[in-house]
């Protein structure tokens, strides 16, 4: 055993990491979205890009999706949940904070053909591209 001093108190070098790890966020059981953020990838095809948010547990009817001035806003709202008087919750780990995550979008972007579904805990956005002006072959004719 290892142990190491933390203000005049000698502690298992195991103990102060996990203790760390704990605190830090991003190592923590807690959930992601103590940040107000859930993750996302972000994948592109020749017709559209793919979102999907990680977000878990929630309802599709609590997402809120719209587009204003070429800026794509995905939030959720936490609903309050009814206490119960014969339900006693005696440990708590599961967490569903509000968020708002904005996405700028491109002139490319066909912004009134954007579709979204939830399932498996995924949050999947298409968002299409418009449709590019093919190059046109023109013979001219010399007078």
């Amino acid at each position: 055993m290892q142990l190491l001093k933390v203000n005049g108190n000698a502690r298992n070098i195991n103990n102060v990491f996990d203790e760390l790890f704990n605190e830090f966020p991003a190592f923590s059981g807690r959930e992601w979205n103590n940040w107000n953020f859930p993750p996302v990838n972000i994948h592109e095809t020749k017709d559209a890009y793919h979102l999907e948010l990680s977000v878990p547990g929630r309802a599709k009817e609590d997402f809120k999706i719209n587009v204003d001035n070429k800026l794509l806003t995905v939030s959720y709202e936490k609903k309050e949940e009814t206490k119960q008087e014969d339900y006693k919750t005696v440990k708590r780990e599961f967490s569903y904070r509000s968020f708002k995550r904005s996405f700028n979008l491109d002139e490319n972007v066909d912004a009134n053909n954007i579709q979204a579904k939830y399932e498996n805990g995924l949050l999947k956005l298409f968002v299409p591209k418009k449709e590019q002006e093919k190059a046109s072959s023109k013979q001219i004719t010399i007078e």
